[in-house]
């Protein structure tokens, strides 16, 4: 029996087979490693909504305490300019 310097159908088939596996195998990895970098995408898609979140909270809450600072800040004003009138008025019935 001679032995052929071609390689056989079983071989070719063999061969073409194990191409097509390794192939799967490199597209599996492709979609795996796809499904790895959505899900950290996603989570840090989270951490900026969390993160927004968070700064719209501190955002309002420095604007309620800006308003309330600029109310206390006009209320001084208001005050000091009375203190000021009613000095002015004590100085000017003592002659000064």
């Amino acid at each position: 029996m001679a032995v052929s310097a071609e390689p056989s159908r079983l071989d070719r088939s063999a061969e073409r087979l194990s191409a097509a596996l390794a192939r799967l195998d490199a597209a599996v990895a492709r979609k795996q490693e796809a499904e790895r970098a959505q899900g950290a995408a996603a989570r840090q898609i989270e951490a900026f909504q969390a993160d927004r979140a968070r700064l719209a909270d501190e955002l309002d809450r420095s604007a309620e305490r800006i308003a309330t600072l600029e109310a206390a800040n006009r209320d001084v004003a208001r005050r000091l300019d009375m203190t000021m009138e009613a000095i002015r008025s004590v100085l000017k019935s003592y002659g000064a």
